[in-house]
């Protein structure tokens, strides 16, 4: 009841929008990013508690990449380092540029639905898990 799918993307390739894209033309329900290995030329993340992103150009290595992934919305976070070793972290967001590679495999379970929505605890979508009917 579980799959693997493992992919490459390629430099100038969007994270964000090549994760999405893939999730939508697999049909993965219940997914969550297993590994990711890669650079990025420039990044997109929004900090915690912040309402906007933050953005910069650089070299930048991909050190973690984790969240659940469905068709009906995704939670993915991003660490990155620079030159230096200078780490920061956050909600992925479009305009995650990649540099030389992201080797990216995301698992799936066919056992649950992921879903997002407004449940009263929080302002945001939250993760809603369900069982297939």
């Amino acid at each position: 009841m579980f799959a693997n799918h493992a992919f490459r993307l390629k430099p100038g390739q969007d994270l964000k929008q090549c994760i999405d894209s893939f999730v939508k033309a697999n049909q993965i329900q219940a997914g969550w990013i297993a590994t990711c290995v890669g650079s990025l030329t420039d990044y997109n993340i929004r900090f915690a508690n912040q309402e906007k992103g933050y953005s910069d150009k650089g070299h930048f290595e991909i050190v973690s990449l984790v969240g659940t992934v469905s068709v009906n919305g995704s939670h993915i976070h991003l660490s990155i380092s620079d030159s230096t070793g200078k780490t920061m972290g956050g909600h992925l967001l479009e305009g995650c540029k990649i540099y030389t590679t992201a080797e990216i495999v995301i698992s799936e379970s066919k056992e649950f639905i992921f879903a997002r929505k407004k449940d009263g605890s929080t302002p945001w979508e939250e993760l809603q898990v369900k069982k297939p009917e």
